[in-house]
């Protein structure tokens, strides 16, 4: 089964993503999708042992309005899954 980042919300400037099958040590990042550019600033590791459950990423001031998606990568750096896009306002 192949994993999923399954929702996304936003509020005050905190995204929370909602994930399953995620292993311990993946990495999800935010990603500009005009440029496709990763921003390192958010970037966030799954922490937990179980394969469900839901990340926090706050957004520097730095972050610019625009659509945006999530990308998260195995423990190998492999790409894992993608989000929907969605907008920073």
């Amino acid at each position: 089964m192949k994993p999923v980042i399954s929702s996304i919300e936003i509020e005050n400037r905190v995204i929370v993503a909602k994930y399953q099958r995620l292993m311990v040590g993946a990495k999800v990042v935010l990603v500009e999708k005009a440029s496709d550019r990763q921003l390192p600033e958010t970037t966030t590791r799954v922490a937990s042992r179980v394969p469900v459950g839901a990340l926090r990423i706050r957004l520097p001031d730095a972050i610019k309005p625009g659509t945006y998606f999530l990308r998260a990568f195995n423990g190998h750096g492999e790409d894992a899954a993608r989000s929907a896009d969605f907008e920073i306002g």
